[in-house]
């Protein structure tokens, strides 16, 4: 056998021994001993005598790659039946070293899985080129392995693929538009492994993730989603805290924990912003903010409202905010508020209504609390022409309602772009004031609590005026139509005197203690 294929033959029995092992593959497969540039972190003693060896990875990167490795131990994969999918989540401080862990992670997949595939993208472009794909092409060039790839940074070209085997063995670094999102779809390996790689995972849209599902099906799937924990929506914060969290292997890494990190930095943004602060949380701990810096209604504040006591109504009135369908997949929705409380009264949630069998709904409604002794009012969006059916039969029942046209100038307008952004505003003032909301135990609790913190906001070109994020775009993002917290934000759309001052002493006549059970009804 020439010299040269005996070489790569003993390279390739070598590197099969580290299938189930890849901070083993990483010790072995880059020059730590040799080239000074890489010997940055001194190994603690537990992997300076596993692996002979001074430098190495940090300490969270050695933990991560073993954790994998028994991960893929456990699964088992005999090249033929495939495995549950692997899926790594990792959100950081900055600095901690995800570019290159994210590289030793390419290399490990490529260089001990023929014919795997990959994915690797990143939020944006220049993130993907210069920081991402670059970091790959770095150690791609220092490993053992570099003669058997072809590594390529073209734009719309970035890849690293085997030199006999460039279709069916490669990983390709893809932008993550939604309208590229085919780009992640279709990526089998039945007989081996297929990959995804996500940088950046927070600001990725929700549509690249769910195209990414298709190809966990066969073979020895695996994700691996790494980033800076900024929002507390999307799928990355989802993957990390909320729904899919069961799925995932989460990591949080604080960076004055990782030996590559400026630690003086770090004391002086505690010292500057506190050691609680949402910017600390963010670059320093890995955790999420209480509130992302995009997020409109913080989720501390949606949980001091759910958990506060409920007082009584007073003599406050009690206002139905109605929100009216729009689209197919959207409900109609009646929300009683009366004073603080958002809680005590149930829900009304439809779908397929017309208008007219939508007025008769919230005729019921009206007429039903008008029996238990509550001065009623009626506020409905009228906004794009929806909501006029029922408006319309409501006024000639008798019913005068209050007719809100949420794309009208805010009464604020010094610092709200329109009416809908300054609902949201009121509505935002008063939870954190006093407002109750449903439980966040309750059946409807984290439904609510989502549609609550999920919105996101801006500023007009000129930067003075508050505008909060579109419908459509947070149905881009995979979100559901807030529904039932429009309904809830439309009834600040007028501030109402209480009955006594309204109605003068004979009110009180009305006043009474009612029977009504909140428990009873729909949600």
């Amino acid at each position: 056998m020439p010299e040269e294929k005996n070489a790569d033959a003993m390279l390739a029995y070598d590197l099969a021994k580290f299938y189930t092992d890849p901070l083993g593959y990483v010790m072995y497969i880059f020059p730590w001993s040799d080239y000074e540039p890489i010997q940055v972190v001194k190994l603690p003693n537990e992997y300076a005598d596993r692996f002979e060896c001074i430098y190495g990875p940090d300490v969270w990167a050695c933990r991560f790659l073993d954790e994998l490795g028994r991960e893929i131990k456990d699964r088992g994969f005999n090249g033929r039946e495939p495995v549950d999918p692997i899926r790594f989540v990792t959100a950081s401080g900055h600095g901690i070293g995800k570019s290159t862990l994210s590289a030793w992670l390419i290399k490990f997949l490529l260089d001990t899985r023929p014919f795997c595939k990959g994915t690797v993208t990143a939020v944006t472009a220049d993130q993907l080129r210069t920081k991402t794909w670059s970091e790959v092409g770095k150690w791609h060039k220092l490993s053992l392995t570099s003669h058997w790839f072809d590594y390529n940074t073209g734009r719309g070209a970035m890849s690293l693929a085997h030199k006999k085997h460039k279709e069916s063995w490669r990983a390709d670094a893809q932008t993550c538009r939604e309208e590229n999102s085919e780009a992640f779809a279709g990526q089998h390996s039945a007989s081996s492994t297929s990959f995804y790689l996500f940088d950046e995972a927070s600001g990725i849209p929700e549509k690249i993730y769910e195209v990414r599902e298709g190809g966990l099906t066969d073979g020895e799937p695996m994700v691996f989603d790494f980033g800076n924990p900024t929002r507390n929506s999307g799928r990355f914060y989802e993957n990390c805290e909320g729904r899919y969290k069961h799925r995932f292997i989460v990591r949080k890494i604080d960076s004055r924990n990782v030996a590559i990190t400026n630690k003086k930095v770090a004391a002086e943004m505690i010292e500057d912003y506190g050691e609680d602060s949402d910017i600390v949380r963010v670059r320093v701990k890995g955790d999420f903010p209480a509130a992302s810096s995009a997020q409109f209604i913080s989720g501390a504040d949606v949980d001091d409202a759910m958990s506060r006591q409920l007082g009584g109504h007073g003599d406050a009135p009690l206002i139905l905010g109605v929100d009216v369908a729009r689209q197919g997949d959207d409900e109609s929705v009646i929300y009683p508020r009366c004073g603080n409380d958002a809680r005590s009264f149930p829900i009304k949630r439809y779908s397929g209504l017309d208008g007219i069998q939508l007025a008769g709904k919230i005729i019921e409604q009206y007429n039903d609390y008008n029996g238990q002794g509550f001065e009623v009012h009626i506020f409905i969006d009228a906004g794009g022409g929806y909501g006029g059916s029922p408006l319309d039969h409501l006024r000639f029942l008798g019913y005068g309602p209050l007719d809100v046209f949420p794309g009208r100038k805010a009464n604020k307008e010094q610092v709200y772009r329109y009416k809908s952004d300054e609902l949201w505003g009121d509505m935002k003032d008063s939870i954190k004031s006093g407002l109750c909301l449903p439980e966040k135990g309750s059946q409807i609790g984290p439904e609510i609590r989502d549609q609550l913190t999920m919105r996101e906001f801006g500023y007009t070109i000129s930067g003075s005026k508050i505008c909060l994020e579109p419908k459509s775009k947070m149905k881009d993002r995979g979100l559901a139509s807030p529904d039932i917290i429009d309904a809830l934000a439309i009834t600040y759309a007028e501030e109402l005197a209480p009955a006594s001052v309204m109605f003068g002493e004979n009110k009180k006549a009305l006043m009474v203690e009612h029977e009504y059970n909140p428990l009873e009804g729909e949600l």
